[in-house]
């Protein structure tokens, strides 16, 4: 992974022209290029999901609707996946952290253009979005479930549309009522006092259910924004107009986005993120044990039973490239979190991975200020930025809002 430089620069030159009252020079052949590999219209067909073949099955992602709204699926029948990923709020919550039965350590992620992901999570500990949506289910601060109870659940609540998709359910008369790996103390016990086919039966289940909610997943697009309406009128030749039309500061935020501050070098593509994983200095929160970020995540996806090298994976090996191939240089990515996409970004702060930091005009303070990381080194550095290029910045930032919350 080529070091991020991630420079917030707007030296006197970029605002110049600006702070003179002289109009805005005319884009570059260059400036329109990269403008065009930001705009929605580049984003492309969903890629394959391989480990998934219920991904794009209209009948599996109606389940996974009802799945992601079903607060059956916790241990205390109250917590559902949207209690976090709320569909009116970007399909995250605007906590500085989560809030499921417990709290979490980390901020709740967006879900627009999330079956776009190589990784999930902060970390990138799921390679897949159907492994992803099972494990909020047995974590004890989120849903707070365990697998056998969520297997039987399923079974007495969505039992026919799960066997027209999946095929027949097994049966559970002999096996417990709670039961799982990641539970607690008794309920492990009940897990691996289990015959290894019961076992492997209800693992089956508990993927299929993580498999659904993928397929309704996968369909939360991002949605239009202003940057968009912008981009795809001055790549038509067309003078932009109404809201589509870019202010002078906002044009100037662009320029410095994709120019001299150098967010292009993470921030890229239609979705605004590299996909790899940063360290940037981001200070740990307060109250939350030491969070080594993807030096720890890679671990963690290798030993999940759903990956999609795993038993539970409709893949075949050689379609498993992202986790064949990573990069497992733990040294490197010592407090190294995903590149988070800017779609919308500017009504959903806190921003970092704990909400360490409440602003946008305080990202741009800290990567301006680029202060020693806590851990391992910070890929960013300190650089001059006026203050109308932070304006500048911030403004252009906002036109990446959608007008609506992305949905099915």
């Amino acid at each position: 992974m080529r070091p991020a430089r991630l420079l917030l620069l707007a030296g006197a030159l970029a605002v110049l022209p600006a702070l003179q009252g002289c109009d805005p020079a005319p884009l570059s052949d260059d400036e329109k290029a990269k403008i065009a590999s930001l705009s929605i219209d580049a984003l492309g067909a969903l890629p394959a999901s391989p480990g998934n073949r219920f991904a794009d099955d209209p009948e599996a992602a109606a389940l996974g609707e009802r799945l992601f709204f079903d607060t059956g699926l916790s241990g205390n029948a109250d917590v559902a996946c949207a209690t976090c990923h709320v569909p009116e709020k970007q399909f995250q919550d605007g906590l500085p952290r989560g809030v499921g039965v417990g709290q979490t350590s980390r901020r709740t992620m967006p879900l627009a253009g999330v079956g776009w992901n190589v990784w999930q999570f902060w970390d990138g500990r799921r390679d897949s979005l159907w492994a992803q949506a099972l494990t909020p289910l047995e974590d004890p601060h989120e849903h707070a479930g365990n697998r056998a109870a969520i297997a039987r659940y399923v079974a007495t609540e969505h039992r026919d549309v799960y066997e027209r998709i999946f095929g027949p359910l097994p049966a559970f008369g002999a096996l417990p009522e709670n039961a799982g790996p990641l539970g607690n103390e008794a309920e492990r016990a009940a897990w691996y006092d289990m015959r290894p086919q019961d076992r492997d039966a209800v693992n089956r289940v508990f993927a299929n259910i993580g498999k659904a909610i993928a397929a309704f997943e996968r369909r939360l697009s991002p949605d239009e924004t202003r940057f968009d309406r912008f981009a795809k009128a001055l790549l038509e030749g067309n003078e932009p107009t109404g809201d589509a039309a870019f202010t002078d500061l906002e044009l100037e935020g662009l320029r410095l986005f994709i120019g001299k501050a150098n967010c292009l070098e993470c921030h890229n593509g239609p979705r605004f993120t590299d996909d790899h994983f940063h360290n940037t200095g981001v200070p740990q929160a307060d109250g939350v044990a030491e969070d080594r970020g993807r030096a720890s995540g890679m671990a963690q996806v290798e030993a999940d039973p759903f990956n999609c090298l795993g038993p539970y994976s409709d893949a075949r090996p050689d379609a498993c490239t992202a986790l064949r191939f990573m990069r497992r240089d733990v040294t490197a990515m010592e407090r190294a979190y995903k590149t988070p996409s800017l779609r919308g970004v500017a009504s959903r702060p806190p921003y970092m991975h704990a909400g360490q930091i409440a602003t946008l005009d305080d990202v741009v303070t800290h990567y301006s200020s680029a202060p020693e990381a806590p851990g391992g080194n910070s890929e960013i550095r300190g650089v001059v930025f006026t203050e109308r290029g932070r304006r500048a910045l911030i403004a252009f930032l906002k036109t990446l809002d959608a007008d609506a919350a992305s949905g099915p």
